[in-house]
């Protein structure tokens, strides 16, 4: 048996690596390493993928989401409200920028931010709302659009893990996560479905005056060259990153499919098993599981993880600190217990491997690992 790795980024290219190597090599003989066509093409080829108007590259998933909320012009002592439950970056750009971060719970199934729980933390301070597709799942855009219209809010949507996911509307209509709200950002790290071979990011509206902005900010703030109109920021996708990505993303529906075979079996092999919750699957939402995420009931989790570990099959905790605990983001408003839903989550869930690459005997071993430890 192969060895079972989180994430086998170095199976993923041997499967490409003839069209991955050959459009690095074009990038290096143009010398075209800045704004170059490798940049051009891959924006062209997601927008045209998204079905979005405009899709402005970046430094990093970070920056997107940074970039996005300067171009809507918040300002410090303006409140975005968010999930307590995902990564910390989320939340930092709030705070680096002096806006005031909300935080509120989210649903028991998906993990994502809880409508109702965004309703109630409104005020008259609030400007906008970050909805974070978690683990490949979409947020129920529906209802959070709702709010958002009722209150005259921005939505910008982090959707770093759930890139390729469609939202399907109560009509029947879908739109790609991402292209539904005012603007969204994403991550294109090597681990995302969607990863570069460094760091990489982009923004994404339907708002042609937004996306002018946000071509502006993302370069120093520079409108012609030489002069500055606003504060801006130097974040840019280099080329031969842009160059993975361009050819990654043909496959990107092939990975989709990949990854949900993988939970799909996961799924049937723990099934039987009352100590483990498997991933729902929202009705409005298709996954296309960045994560494969358990919920252990009456088990120790940090101790199955050490049992995994010592089997070799790794399994990682995301994530064990809810961000109203977190140190650098302590507040008065927030107390343990607050969020009920995060705080049990945080402590509960596990995730499997889950990549391109997983193969029946690796799925075979992990199930059988794991079964072990919760049977015993």
């Amino acid at each position: 048996m192969k060895e079972i790795r989180m994430v086998d980024l170095k199976g993923q290219y041997d499967k490409i690596k003839t069209e991955i190597d050959q459009e690095i090599q074009k990038v290096i003989d143009s010398t075209a390493f800045i704004n170059g066509p490798a940049v051009q093409e891959f924006q062209a080829d997601l927008e045209k993928y998204l079905g979005v108007k405009h899709v402005i590259p970046c430094a990093n998933g970070t920056d997107a989401l940074q970039v996005a909320m300067m171009g809507l012009g918040l300002k410090p002592g303006d409140e975005v409200i968010t999930t307590s439950f995902t990564f910390i970056a989320t939340a930092e750009v709030i705070a680096l920028l002096g806006l005031t971060p909300v935080l509120v719970d989210v649903d028991p199934d998906t993990f994502n931010i809880d409508p109702e729980a965004v309703r109630k933390a409104i005020t008259p301070h609030t400007k906008a709302i970050v909805p974070v597709h978690l683990f490949g799942q979409s947020v129920d855009m529906e209802e959070v659009l709702k709010i958002a219209n009722e209150h005259n809010l921005f939505v910008i949507e982090d959707v770093c893990q759930a890139i390729g996911a469609d939202y399907i509307f109560s009509d029947g209509s879908t739109k790609k996560a991402g292209t539904i709200g005012d603007v969204a950002g994403v991550s294109f790290f090597p681990s995302k479905n969607l990863g570069c071979f460094g760091d990489g990011g982009a923004i994404f509206t339907n708002n042609d005056e937004l996306a002018r902005q946000l071509r502006v900010v993302v370069n120093h703030g520079m409108t012609v060259r030489y002069y500055h109109d606003y504060v801006g920021v130097n974040s840019r996708l280099d080329a031969m990153q842009a160059a993975v990505l361009k050819v990654k993303l043909q496959y990107l529906y092939e990975y989709a499919k990949a990854r949900q075979a993988a939970a799909d079996y996961y799924d049937n092999a723990f099934a039987g098993c009352q100590k483990l919750q498997t991933p729902v699957r929202a009705s409005f939402s298709s996954h296309v599981f960045h994560q494969y995420t358990l919920v252990t009931n009456n088990l120790d989790r940090d101790e199955m993880q050490k049992f995994l570990m010592s089997k070799g099959v790794p399994a990682m905790i995301y994530y064990p600190v809810p961000m109203h605990l977190q140190k650098a983001y302590q507040d008065p408003r927030y107390k343990e217990g607050d969020f009920p839903v995060t705080e049990a989550l945080s402590k509960t869930v596990i995730s499997l491997p889950m990549h391109t690459e997983l193969d029946e005997e690796q799925l075979k071993y992990i199930t059988t690992c794991v079964l072990e430890f919760a049977n015993r």
